[in-house]
């Protein structure tokens, strides 16, 4: 397997391990993907810094607004390498609640990976809404 391969690999990984700590309600594994310092902006534009700013606000959600949501379409990621240890990902996404009919607010998230000495971590985080979904291409990953 080559570096390149094997890095694609773990930050796939990495991205399946932020999805599995949203889907099971636990704000500290789904910060724990996160660098210290890490940027990350939600769809409407709140800006946190920092890995505690994360678990603080997404424990509020999930035990509030967010609980029992679910992220869906995190899959199929377009990974660039800027460096080999820092990439550009890039994929589709949304939630949901259950028991929920699906709203039909797909977003798009762009991260941005370092390798760490112990796992690959999202330094940057970034969502932004799909206002038309079904317009050429809008569903576009």
């Amino acid at each position: 397997m080559t570096e390149v391969s094997l890095a694609t690999r773990e930050i796939g990984a990495a991205l399946d391990r932020m999805t599995n700590a949203w889907n099971d309600g636990d704000a500290a594994a789904y910060a724990g993907q996160f660098t210290e310092d890490a940027d990350y902006v939600t769809f409407f534009g709140l800006h946190m810094t920092g890995r505690q700013a994360i678990e603080d606000s997404h424990r509020a959600l999930f035990e509030g607004p967010l609980k029992g949501s679910r992220l869906t379409g995190v899959a199929s990621p377009s990974i660039r390498f800027l460096r080999p240890d820092v990439a550009v990902v890039v994929a589709g996404g949304g939630s949901s609640l259950d028991g929920v009919p699906d709203p039909g607010r797909d977003s798009v998230i762009t991260l941005t990976a370092v390798r760490e000495p112990d796992a690959w971590r999202f330094a940057a985080f970034q969502n932004t809404r799909r206002t038309n979904p079904g317009a050429p291409g809008g569903q576009g990953r």
